[in-house]
């Protein structure tokens, strides 16, 4: 199984594109087919022509959403990064790259949409956001241009999405689990269903698990609340256990689904350190030694307000608002509270540094 997240500028055909390949509609709420425009995060899934198969999170472009988008593509492994022929890259394009760079993903397609608008013009497209693209971890991804809407270059695109996977790295089933919510409610007669992507570890019905964040609630130092798995579902089927990576939607006992929401985590009880405090390296974006007070930080579907201390132009330490359960090499996507843009990558050296009373501390820190 694998989790493919699109990425691109609003209105370059990212749900159309998931549409066609699933037969699904990624775009889930009545406003999104009002108006025409990805909002919410969109989910579907198809069987190539390997029998693999794949689920796909459709996330919104337009840049009022880039939270939206940060939950979606987050937790995923792999990203379809989208661009139209006819309009070529634009300035959302330039912001979901800095995400995925800031994420350090480095598996994922290239696709050229709308090529029936413009066939003249791939070849320009494809050479244009090679060098947008650069120093990314998708510069060298694998190019090919589609039409959603004539069904050009859908066959060799399902073709390339079977290469991608089968070529994919495989995370470890038996690692601790992180599940980063991405939604929840309540189905009539099961009670609470969370669903979110599972990049790594293994799930089973009666497992005994901790809900953490703003909605489970972990005060700092503290526990979340605990709950066990009624029932497994993915891709519609009940499951007895479900492995990496998929889209599970799991079904809690011992929690409503006021409870919970997204940027909440289910993890293994235990396992996971709860960070207040975390010593950051930047990767991407801007320097720290300027950063505001203040930064939106995001990982997985969370996203949580950090103080940030700055200790020269590649280090830093965050206070977040609230505790996560956060892991060495984690990546956090860094942007500013008014801010529909990313301002830094970082990832994580130390998720439980020493505290720094004396002056100097940050210096030799």
């Amino acid at each position: 199984m694998q989790v493919i997240a699109t990425a691109g500028h609003v209105d370059h055909g990212k749900s159309t594109l998931i549409r066609a390949l699933t037969g699904i509609e990624p775009d889930r709420l009545a406003e999104e087919k009002r108006r025409g425009l990805t909002i919410d995060l969109g989910f579907a899934w198809t069987v190539l022509p390997s029998g693999q198969e794949v689920s796909f999170v459709d996330v919104p472009g337009h840049e009022r959403f880039l939270g939206n988008m940060l939950a979606g593509i987050g937790p995923a492994p792999i990203v379809c990064f989208v661009v139209a022929a006819d309009e070529g890259w634009q300035a959302q394009s330039s912001d979901h790259r800095d995400a995925v760079a800031a994420l350090g993903i480095d598996q994922g397609l290239l696709v050229i949409t709308r090529a029936d608008l413009a066939p003249d013009r791939v070849p320009e497209v494809i050479a244009q956001a090679r060098t947008e693209l650069a120093g990314t971890g998708l510069a060298a991804a694998p190019a090919l241009a589609v039409s959603a809407v004539t069904g050009e270059g859908m066959d060799a695109l399902r073709v390339q999405l079977d290469e991608l996977v089968a070529a994919a790295r495989r995370p470890d089933p038996g690692q601790r689990v992180r599940l980063w919510v991405d939604r929840a409610f309540t189905v009539s007669g099961a009670g609470t269903v969370i669903t979110g992507t599972l990049a790594a570890g293994t799930l089973c019905r009666e497992d005994r698990l901790e809900l953490i964040g703003t909605h489970g609630g972990a005060e700092p130092g503290g526990e979340g609340t605990e709950v066990q798995v009624r029932g497994l579902q993915s891709r519609g089927g009940g499951l007895a256990e479900l492995g990496p990576v998929s889209r599970a939607a799991v079904n809690l006992r011992g929690v409503d689904a006021e409870q919970v929401g997204r940027g909440d985590a289910l993890i293994t009880p235990g396992a996971w350190h709860l960070s207040t405090q975390v010593d950051v390296r930047r990767t991407t974006g801007e320097d720290l030694a300027g950063a505001p007070g203040e930064l939106i930080a995001h990982l997985g579907t969370a996203q949580v307000t950090a103080r940030v201390r700055p200790f020269g132009e590649e280090h830093a330490r965050l206070t977040l608002e609230r505790p996560l359960p956060l892991a060495v090499g984690d990546a956090l996507v860094l942007r500013g509270s008014g801010s529909h843009a990313v301002r830094s990558g970082v990832r994580v050296p130390d998720d439980d540094p020493p505290a720094l009373p004396r002056r100097g501390d940050g210096r030799r820190r």
